[in-house]
């Protein structure tokens, strides 16, 4: 919803500078006959540079929509209270992760389903911010269910629960997944 909303902001933006640039109508246009050669030319050039206009606004506008977002979450998520949540899989790990929620304090905080494309990604190293919030500092709850299916084709799911301190400073915390049949513990709480 807020992407919408900031796509808008832009998109009226981006038609506001459009409507008010001076190459939008050129003054001149009105006043010169049709039967004048250069005309086309003419037309080219300010079509040409209007484009470069218009190329220029984008990278603008782009550039002030990356800062805005930054400044949100600054504004949203200050660093006193942040904490983020990461995923990823143990290494050689071939568990097909299907689903990842998380409770903090036994608030639902984060339900993710994988697709495809992401589990390969996390196969390959790839590690996932599932959760970015807001907690007090202290002592905190940490409740881990994971959904997925196993090489030879069973099912896994697995429930595991964690404490956690939250300081003053932001607090990163990792969240290594295996399925049962690697080796491995199936959830493993880590700072980073």
């Amino acid at each position: 919803m807020k992407a919408q909303a900031r796509f808008k902001s832009v998109l009226w933006m981006l038609l506001v500078v459009f409507a008010l640039s001076p190459a939008a109508v050129p003054a001149q246009q009105a006043n010169v006959p049709a039967q004048q050669a250069n005309v086309p030319t003419q037309q080219a050039n300010a079509s040409r540079g209007l484009d470069e206009q218009v190329q220029e606004i984008k990278s603008d506008v782009l550039s002030i929509a990356a800062e805005l977002s930054q400044l949100e979450e600054k504004l949203l998520y200050p660093s006193g209270t942040q904490v983020s949540m990461f995923v990823a899989l143990a290494k050689g790990d071939t568990m097909r992760l299907d689903a990842v929620r998380l409770q903090i304090d036994g608030q639902l905080v984060a339900h993710y389903i994988y697709s495809a494309k992401e589990l390969e990604a996390l196969r390959k190293g790839g590690v996932q911010r599932v959760y970015v919030g807001n907690v007090t500092t202290g002592d905190h709850k940490l409740e881990v269910l994971i959904d997925g299916k196993l090489d030879s084709g069973t099912d896994v799911s697995r429930t595991e629960h964690f404490a956690f301190r939250k300081d003053v400073k932001p607090k990163l915390v990792g969240l290594t997944l295996a399925g049962s049949d690697s080796g491995n513990k199936p959830i493993v709480l880590g700072e980073w």
